[in-house]
């Protein structure tokens, strides 16, 4: 399993029963490939799907039609159905939406996110994405913790263009799973192998450290 498959994995645990949740473009799609077994959720993609359940399998029939948020082939469930950006965006709006999984450029301590522009480089537009934050009940952040650069992605304060002020929930990497609350960023828990003094150095972000913290696994 690599990291980003890790992330996606530990997100997925956060689904609960009869949740309504929606998946990014990018890494988040990864969780399609793990939900939880004792689990009933119902998958939820901007482009105008509810039910969609992961890759096809070897041997299943393909439907090309049928897609994820980043535009790759996926299943859909019995019972899945397909409709407009009218209704989606209205599911969305409406605060129908249990959970989103988002990637991110940044993220900060403050549960602000940027998430759909880089300046300098020509973008589509920012989508879904500041609708997702606004209207869904809990916002988590999949990213892996630097940059390609080995900049932290996780800061003090954004520095580029947002998509969301306070939204964030809880941001995902393959270190750690952090909590954001009031009282500010929480270490809830760490990767196998990982210490708290290697987060805390690849962190721009203050950290509240618990005297006990938790396994991703």
């Amino acid at each position: 399993m690599n990291k980003r498959e890790f992330i996606a994995k530990r997100a997925a645990r956060f689904f609960e029963d009869g949740d309504l949740v929606n998946l990014g473009i990018g890494m988040p799609t990864l969780c399609l490939n793990f939900l939880p077994e004792d689990v009933d959720v119902w998958v939820q993609s901007e482009n105008g799907v509810i039910g969609l359940s992961g890759s096809p399998k070897e041997g299943e029939e393909v439907d090309i039609d049928i897609v994820d948020a980043s535009g790759s082939v996926s299943t859909m469930r019995v019972g899945g159905c397909c409709f407009d950006s009218f209704t989606s965006f209205g599911l969305i709006r409406g605060g129908h939406v249990a959970v989103t999984v988002l990637g991110a450029y940044e993220v900060d301590q403050e549960g602000n996110l940027a998430n759909w522009s880089i300046p300098g480089k020509t973008v589509a537009g920012m989508g879904g994405a500041m609708d997702l934050v606004s209207g869904a009940k809990k916002v988590i952040i999949t990213s892996e913790h630097c940059d390609k650069k080995g900049n932290p992605k996780i800061l003090k304060k954004c520095t580029l263009p947002l998509t969301a002020v306070n939204e964030v929930d809880y941001i995902i990497t393959e270190l750690c799973v952090l909590h954001r609350t009031e009282a500010g960023l929480i270490l809830e828990e760490l990767a196998p192998g990982v210490s708290v003094e290697e987060v805390v150095s690849k962190t721009d972000a203050d950290l509240i450290i618990p005297d006990n913290i938790k396994s991703m696994v």
